[in-house]
């Protein structure tokens, strides 16, 4: 794609971006998610390197199509030259048209995928129509994986698969509706340059979380005082005099 299509189909996607936030309610910023005064919120985006890996991919099966097209328009050119020259916008716009639309689906895809962090869960949000929110809480998380392929590793991303035992809570939003999806068994965070640093952040978030037990030993620890005690005490004692 030369420079002054991309700037074409960069100044397109910026409005069409703007419109989709505005008609599907596309929220432009991170999911939320509930945390504990102080406790610190991590989110980002997959990897720029994401980007132009899924760029590669759609122009290699683009280049195909659009060379199929040029070879039948050249054939029937040698041979109806005429018919051919009238045919040749219509080839042109639908060998171009699907160019705009890749570039601005493969945008609305990576400027809609989120990854939030809190100290006891993550949260992934991905989809444009549909928007797909999954949480997934540490104590529940069972296995962590990197995996990458050779086109992956090329362009320095790869992917954290989080397998849980109980399931996330799969929520749908689909324009101004929610809808609740079953429980997911499986986190995809996908196209990231630090994957071996994400999964041992999860992987020690996983071990703190089961040793604290969320912190709910630390809340019942100091919400029972000496006196409390001592009032259940007796009233042990007496149940037991009965």
């Amino acid at each position: 794609m030369s420079r002054r299509m991309e700037a074409a189909t960069a100044w397109i996607y910026r409005g069409i971006w703007a419109g989709l936030t505005r008609w599907f309610r596309v929220p432009p910023e991170p999911p939320s998610l509930s945390v504990a005064p102080g406790e610190q919120v991590w989110s980002f985006r997959p990897a720029e390197g994401f980007l132009r890996y899924l760029k590669f991919k759609f122009w290699v099966v683009l280049v195909a199509i659009d060379g199929a097209i040029a070879i039948g328009w050249t054939v029937l050119f040698l041979r109806r030259s005429v018919l051919a020259s009238w045919l040749a916008p219509l080839a042109f716009m639908i060998a171009v048209f699907p160019d705009i639309v890749a570039y601005i689906a493969i945008h609305l895809r990576y400027d809609t995928t989120w990854y939030v962090f809190t100290n006891r869960s993550l949260r992934i949000r991905r989809g444009i129509w549909v928007i797909q929110e999954t949480t997934i809480t540490f104590e529940n998380i069972q296995n962590v994986s990197v995996n990458s392929g050779p086109l992956e590793r090329f362009y320095g991303i790869a992917n954290v698969t989080v397998d849980t035992a109980g399931g996330g809570k799969a929520v749908k939003h689909s324009h101004s509706k929610k809808k609740e999806g079953s429980s997911s068994h499986q986190g995809l965070i996908e196209g990231i340059d630090n994957a071996a640093d994400i999964r041992n952040l999860i992987l020690n978030r996983v071990r703190h979380s089961r040793s604290a037990g969320l912190g709910d030993e630390a809340h019942t620890t100091s919400a029972w005082s000496a006196e409390h005690i001592a009032t259940l005490r007796e009233i042990r004692d007496a149940l037991t005099n009965l």
